[in-house]
């Protein structure tokens, strides 16, 4: 079947299970820490907080994870991080069952969970070349990651409203540390085919000037890191207020909030499964602009939705636009990137990606603490749509452009 072509490679079927049931549990545990700092503190600006330590680590260690998975055994790097994440998941389930409520704890094991992530998805996305026995496979199974990401952000944040309301938050904390077994379980079990490292005399830090200029060099890869970077920055983070959106604008509890993780992912699925059947990828450009613009439109209709049902629906077009996009963008660069450069090539959209959300996560904090969070979100859909409009401008003033892409 084209749509799980990706499967029939025995590591990558490994690599998705096992990477399926982790990530609900991630889902889980970020749902509920969401929640309880809200719930302790009812501040929205701390909720910025928390999403900045999360993802601030990727923004200064990404180019270096790029250049270190660049010169090492990338499966070793994954099992180390693999197995930190899981004591750091440890930690805060323990803390958070012993009725240790800290914020100023939970806050640093975010942190120290950010910068395990700046390494873990550097690692992760430029294995996936070594996963899969036929390289024309790359695609698929890039958009099948993306499914399983998006299917763990229905399923998590679902099981996580109801773990909360029935049983309290420290069990969604103690299931995402259990969910670490079977991801290593399935990591001991694959049988890769360890590349050949060209060992070197550079400096790591001579490798990171190379990568730059690699990437700044070249017009199409800068030009989408540069879009990432932007949506990143003033559009993604509308996210951050959702839990704002359940509690005080719709009147809702935990079970409510997880709707609106739930409704993304529905979203972000639909775009997923399209990417996973699309054949020819020369169209990538055409739709990083197309899924912008759906990206932007929905944030406008969300900011002043009247009603539950019509928010939720308009969260989950949000969705299908921001991983169109983002998954475009990611597929763009694995499969025209130079091989020596991947890795490096890789860590600079996850910098971009990844690493200034948690500054667009302080920002709409501060934002809506200033003017409230529905014209905060209004205002992320403006620069969404302002944002794709001068990409499509750049696009056609160069070879190659997003109409002759078709």
């Amino acid at each position: 079947m084209t749509l799980f072509r990706s499967l029939k490679s025995p590591n990558f079927k490994l690599f998705f299970y096992g990477q399926s049931i982790s990530l609900i549990g991630t889902w889980m545990q970020k749902t509920a820490v969401s929640w309880l700092v809200y719930q302790l503190t009812g501040s929205a600006i701390l909720l910025g907080v928390v999403g900045f330590v999360s993802l601030i680590p990727s923004l200064f260690l990404s180019p270096y994870a790029g250049s270190l998975v660049d010169r090492h055994n990338r499966y070793k790097i994954l099992v180390i991080t693999q197995i930190i994440s899981m004591l750091q998941a440890g930690a805060l389930a323990g803390i958070v069952f012993f009725g240790f409520h800290n914020i100023l704890l939970i806050i640093l094991l975010s942190l120290v969970q950010g910068i395990i992530n700046a390494f873990d998805m550097t690692c992760r996305q430029s294995m996936m070349v070594e996963l899969v026995d036929d390289p024309g496979d790359l695609p698929n199974a890039i958009a099948l990651n993306t499914t399983m990401n998006n299917f763990a952000r229905i399923a998590g944040p679902a099981v996580a409203g109801i773990i909360l309301s029935a049983f309290g938050t420290d069990f969604c904390f103690i299931g995402n540390f259990l969910s670490y077994i079977p991801v290593l379980g399935c990591l001991f079990l694959m049988n890769l085919k360890a590349p050949v490292i060209q060992h070197t005399e550079k400096s790591i830090w001579k490798e990171l000037e190379e990568g730059f200029r690699y990437v700044s060099g070249d017009k199409e890869l800068s030009s989408m890191i540069i879009m990432i970077g932007i949506t990143s920055l003033f559009v993604i983070p509308f996210n951050t207020l959702m839990p704002v959106f359940a509690k005080d604008i719709f009147n809702g509890d935990a079970r409510t909030f997880s709707w609106f993780e739930s409704a993304a992912g529905i979203g972000s699925v639909l775009s997923a499964i399209y990417m996973a059947n699309l054949k020819n990828t020369n169209t990538l450009m055409k739709l990083i602009a197309v899924a912008g613009g759906i990206f932007g439109i929905s944030l406008l209709l969300l900011s002043y939705a009247p009603q539950l049902p019509l928010a939720l629906l308009f969260m989950a077009v949000s969705g299908l636009g921001m991983m169109a996009q983002t998954s475009a963008i990611n597929t763009y660069i694995q499969t025209h990137a130079a091989p020596e450069m991947r890795g490096r090539a890789i860590s600079y959209y996850i910098m971009a990606y990844q690493g200034l959300l948690p500054i667009g996560s302080l920002l709409i904090g501060w934002v809506a603490h200033l003017i409230g969070p529905r014209p905060a979100v209004l205002i992320e859909g403006v620069i969404g749509l302002v944002a794709t409009g001068v990409f499509i401008w750049y696009r056609s003033k160069q070879p190659n452009t997003i109409n002759s892409a078709v």
